[in-house]
């Protein structure tokens, strides 16, 4: 009584099925990026300090881009200040945010690009896959393009895996979806 491919292929899908798994993830809701955006933008106008200004911030949601353009760079603070405000006000992590340079502009103005943190890098996945094998659970973890997938057979060692990974910081904000 041998075993045929079909039966063999039932055996492995319920090997599957016992495996409990959650991806980590470092995603940002653009739409709250937009909102932030657009509440410091109506905060500026308003500002006297801003009144006269060449202060411009624009949000290129394909790029995951922000560009802040003001007079100088006392204003252009004055700016980020402004928007990191509005960031925390909508949940959007000030982690997501990677600072440029400040560089000079057109017309006497400083401009600073801020990169949209969206995914995880290979390395800070690398990182992170590191520290769940070094905490020894018993669990797997591996890159899954821009996020990471962690399985285990127990729901309570993934937990542990969670809490763990919540006490670290990787530099990025991170979430833990589709955990089942």
């Amino acid at each position: 009584m041998g075993l045929n491919f079909h039966t063999v292929g039932v055996v492995e899908e319920e090997l599957v099925a016992d495996l409990n798994s959650f991806d980590v993830v470092s995603q940002v809701n653009m739409q709250e990026v937009k909102n932030a955006v657009d509440q410091a933008l109506k905060e500026i106008r308003q500002r006297f300090d801003f009144k006269d200004s060449k202060t411009e911030l624009t949000l290129k949601e394909k790029e995951k881009e922000l560009v802040v353009v003001s007079d100088d760079e006392y204003k252009l603070k004055a700016v980020l200040e402004i928007l990191k405000g509005k960031c925390v006000k909508r949940h959007v992590s000030l982690k997501a945010l990677t600072y440029g340079k400040i560089e000079e502009a057109l017309g006497g103005t400083v401009r600073q690009v801020i990169t949209i943190q969206s995914g995880i890098s290979d390395e800070k996945a690398k990182a992170i896959s590191k520290e769940i094998r070094d905490g020894k659970f018993k669990v797997q973890a591996q890159m899954q393009g821009d996020q990471v997938r962690v399985q285990s057979k127990s729901k309570d060692e993934l937990q542990a895996v969670i809490a763990f990974l919540k006490q670290k910081d990787f530099g990025i904000d991170l979430q833990f979806l589709n955990y089942r």
